[in-house]
């Protein structure tokens, strides 16, 4: 047997194996919790493209970003000018800048609240929860209160959860987690963020 008969055959192989997956798979009838985590750049980059393709669907899509604060975006700006995507910025900036806990604390408890009116609403098919595993990790949220948040949502609703080290009963109730890992970053080399690529 040639290569190219070789190939075609394994490829043959490939493609019945992958419909016969595609066949038996099922919807579930509800929206889909995802997780982007890890330490490697991209987590809500990945997010906001998934927005995209919300939208070019016909979607309604909301962001809820719990950390980010003020600071100025290549995303944000876009979509506001879209106009498609309800955007609430609730958090006042970097864990590092506010080194208040108390207002931490209650920054993150009015989004996790504007979220979850969000999530309950039924007027969304998406919602990025930007930035939560953040407020997690600092114990700025009782888990078990995003938890129950996330089991309130409508049935139309998938929410995607960002941030590096995404509890693990987060992972645990979600049907897709993806874990990015840094294998180089300029900011190592001392290059600063860059607006349009970082921001």
């Amino acid at each position: 047997m040639s290569d190219a008969e070789t190939h075609k055959a394994e490829m043959k192989r490939i493609q019945a194996e992958q419909r016969a997956r595609t066949a038996s798979a099922g919807d579930p009838g509800r929206g889909l919790i995802l997780v982007h985590t890890g330490n490697g750049k991209g987590k809500s980059s990945s997010a906001f493209g998934v927005i995209v393709r919300a939208l070019g669907w016909g979607h309604n899509v909301g962001v809820v970003q719990f950390i980010k604060g003020t600071w100025v975006t290549g995303e944000k700006q876009f979509f506001d000018a879209l106009g498609r995507v309800t955007w609430q910025t609730m958090g006042e900036g970097f864990t590092w800048d506010t080194q208040d806990l108390d207002r931490d604390v209650a920054a993150a408890s009015a989004a996790l609240a504007t979220a979850r009116a969000m999530m309950e609403s039924g007027e969304y098919d998406l919602i990025v929860l930007d930035e939560i595993n953040i407020a997690l990790r600092y114990d700025y949220l009782p888990v078990a209160d995003v938890l129950e948040a996330l089991s309130a949502r409508h049935n139309r609703t998938s929410v995607i959860l960002t941030g590096r080290d995404a509890h693990p009963d987060v992972c645990e109730a979600a049907d897709l987690v993806t874990e990015m890992a840094e294998v180089k970053h300029p900011y190592a080399a001392g290059i600063k963020a860059q607006r349009g690529i970082d921001f």
